[in-house]
């Protein structure tokens, strides 16, 4: 079946875009801006695509056609087999936009209630979700605080949150690192490298190129709202006239010899072009610096590294293991001991307030409950109860109108004839 039939085949793309153009028009009609000119690629399933482009070249109109938000001017467009506009795909997605539009009174928690409830969430799956996202990105301390008084890499965290609430097929994520610091940047990156392995299809559009490069597997780079490169990363960025070699230090003897072994094997057309130390990225460095504060124990207000993936994002190979771990444990588990005998005839049977009633009324102390017996030697046997004679701390007429009877203490029977029924002393 075709995409144009509106059917999902399963060798289709999850997204497909055909010579997608997009021209924006004033008042009169008039062409006011071409954001996208004949623009094709496809998004295959189990694939982070990257959509990457300077400001101003396509990238969020293009991810606002996809969502629907907007009609394409001319060319097909087609997501999970159906058009944009299908309502039937929108539970199937995912979306982080650019600029994070929350509810500002709303705390962290309502938020997520919020779209939970949007989506149709049973509570339980919910509530569960809600606090393994929390977790997950470092919001449990500030999960009552109002959005308003969030940050602007916090109120990307809980942007976040919510495009996953609905653990979506397709994840589209516009700029998700914008605003974030180093720790909430690489957090974001391992958790769309996580996505992908677990089989989500995730599209990154961004144009920050080293968050791209270290998590898509294909990638397209815009200009102008053109396609001027498309490809995967190696195919992109390996360097094929040139090659690297990482040793362990090397004193100048033997760099020099290695430059002469170069030189007459090339012919004397090649050689070392440059020699030196590696260098660690700065944001390695700033992790570095945060994890051995974190080992101090050092405390702070804002957002944290956050927990682990939550349970309904991980892979199914990580929750299968976890599955026969917790199997393998509970049979390792004691049995739970019987309760004590005694303990046991401590519980009191239903009814066992009559007895009381009784004893009250009457004066007499109330039977004894049976109980098993006690093989203890440290425990005593309960006290019997001492009688309570009528006359002393009772008050009849109080039991008796408990009883249904009159405040005197008799019984009330049925009035009838204008006779009142017999009367017993008291």
């Amino acid at each position: 079946m075709s995409i144009r039939d509106g059917g999902e085949s399963s060798s289709a793309g999850i997204v497909v875009c055909q010579q997608v153009s997009k021209t924006f028009h004033d008042f009169w009609m008039r062409d006011r801006a071409r954001a996208v000119t004949n623009l094709s690629f496809e998004i295959r399933p189990r694939e982070i695509f990257g959509l990457l482009g300077p400001n101003g070249s396509g990238k969020s109109t293009t991810i606002k056609m996809i969502l629907g938000l907007l009609r394409p001017s001319s060319g097909r467009l087609a997501i999970f087999g159906k058009p944009p506009s299908d309502v039937s795909v929108k539970r199937r997605i995912g979306y982080l936009p650019e600029e994070s539009y929350l509810y500002g009174f709303l705390n962290a928690r309502e938020t997520l209630e919020y779209y939970g409830k949007l989506f149709e969430i049973d509570r339980r799956t919910r509530e569960r979700r809600i606090d393994e996202l929390l977790d997950m990105l470092g919001l449990g301390g500030a999960q009552f605080r109002p959005v308003r008084e969030y940050s602007k890499g916090m109120q990307r965290r809980i942007g976040l949150a919510q495009a996953l609430i609905n653990d979506p097929d397709l994840l589209i994520l516009d700029e998700p690192t914008t605003g974030l610091d180093p720790i909430g940047t690489r957090q974001v990156k391992e958790l769309i490298i996580e996505l992908g392995r677990r089989g989500k299809t995730v599209l990154l559009s961004s144009h920050l190129l080293a968050d791209v490069e270290d998590c898509v597997d294909r990638l397209i780079i815009l200009y102008g709202g053109q396609k001027r490169a498309e490809g995967t990363c190696d195919e992109l960025l390996v360097t094929q006239s040139r090659t690297t070699i990482e040793t362990d230090t090397l004193d100048d003897a033997t760099i020099a010899e290695v430059d002469r072994i170069v030189r007459a094997r090339t012919n004397g057309s090649g050689g070392l072009l440059r020699v030196g130390k590696p260098r660690q990225s700065l944001e390695q460095l700033f992790l570095d610096i945060v994890e051995r504060a974190k080992g101090e124990q050092l405390t702070t207000s804002g957002a944290t590294s956050g927990g682990q993936t939550a349970s309904f994002l991980r892979a199914p190979e990580e929750q299968g293991s976890a599955l026969i771990d917790s199997l393998v444990k509970a049979k390792d588990e004691p049995a739970p001991r019987a309760a004590p005998a005694a303990a046991q005839a401590l519980s009191t049977p239903a009814g066992s307030d009559a007895p009381l009633i009784d004893a009250l009324v009457t004066g007499k102390a109330a039977p004894a409950t049976p109980t098993a017996p006690v093989t203890s030697t440290t425990q005593s046997p309960a006290p019997t109860p001492t009688p309570i004679p009528r006359n002393q701390g009772v008050d009849a007429s109080v039991i008796g109108s408990l009883l249904g009877g009159h405040p005197d203490g008799g019984a009330s029977g049925p009035q009838s004839g204008g006779q009142s029924g017999p009367r017993g002393g008291s």
